[in-house]
């Protein structure tokens, strides 16, 4: 389904946030762990991408962990009024590339406060559980959200890597406004989920949204790309853009150059032939 590119999206029909963000996650060291290679850098493409105009930007405390958060803080602390941070909670760090899911109650609630102390934040704006933890029902691992909400330290609470069945679960819990799913050109598993939050009025944030799809679509993607003037990076942003208006896009980056490019792509406006041909 496609839908004419608007601009911007309401949080949680509250917060109005452009569309094209910016993922924190790429400033860590390698295989998400650790700090940054260059972390000067680091603060200048963050920096850069307000600058630019990006009012959302996307991290989690198991980013680094905790030195992403901590970077975020350095770099545009005391923050502008209308900046978005969202961040994550959900994984215990073992090791880079390692990933271990824990929805224990007592590391969700020491995660949200440490989220908030690294943050340099009284209220985190949207904070989102990495995943569902097969340990523990999921009652309870978001029964210290619920309570971080009632006592004003979280705005609006999101999921990621779920399916519908899950979100209207959570639903039951406290009320769910974003999903965060692995979503792209290439990969569109979620299509279910991407429809029903844009039937709930909820965001959908795919991660890993610049992959440009399977070798199949690659001539296409380059023959749209030329007519466009544009990158084939710029071209997967701008079809996910255009896929449905309720797609946030948090594409990240470690260079100034690149993005600078990921940002070119609020600008290109795909036709619904452009669309289709891609869709395919």
């Amino acid at each position: 389904m496609s839908t004419q590119n608007t601009d911007t999206f309401k949080v949680g029909g509250q917060i109005e946030i452009k569309r094209l963000g910016y993922g924190g996650m790429q400033l860590t060291g390698k295989g998400v762990w650790g700090e940054v290679a260059d972390r000067e850098n680091g603060k200048k493409v963050l920096q850069a991408a307000v600058a630019a105009g990006v009012n959302f930007i996307d991290t989690a405390d198991s980013y680094g962990p905790h030195t992403n958060e901590v970077l975020i803080a350095d770099a545009l602390s005391p923050y502008p009024l209308d900046l978005l941070i969202a961040t994550k909670g959900g994984f215990d760090r073992t090791g880079p590339n390692q990933w271990v899911t824990n929805g224990d109650p007592k590391h969700i609630r020491e995660a949200i406060d440490g989220s908030l102390k690294r943050l340099k934040k009284e209220k985190i704006d949207l904070w989102q559980l990495h995943r569902f933890d097969p340990k523990f029902p999921i009652e309870e691992t978001l029964a210290p959200v619920v309570e971080a909400v009632n006592a004003g330290k979280i705005r609006f609470v999101g999921l990621s890597e779920v399916d519908v069945k899950q979100i209207e679960r959570a639903q039951k819990v406290v009320e769910i406004v974003s999903v965060q799913n692995l979503y792209n050109l290439g990969d569109r598993k979620w299509e279910e989920v991407v429809d029903y939050t844009e039937q709930q009025g909820m965001a959908f944030i795919p991660w890993y949204p610049l992959a440009s799809g399977p070798d199949k679509l690659q001539a296409k993607i380059a023959e749209i790309a030329k007519k466009h003037n544009a990158t084939t990076s710029q071209i997967a942003l701008a079809w996910l853009l255009k896929r449905a208006p309720h797609i946030l896009l948090i594409p990240g980056t470690s260079s100034l150059e690149h993005l600078k490019e990921n940002m070119g792509a609020a600008n290109i406006t795909l036709s619904d032939e452009d669309f289709a041909a891609l869709s395919k």
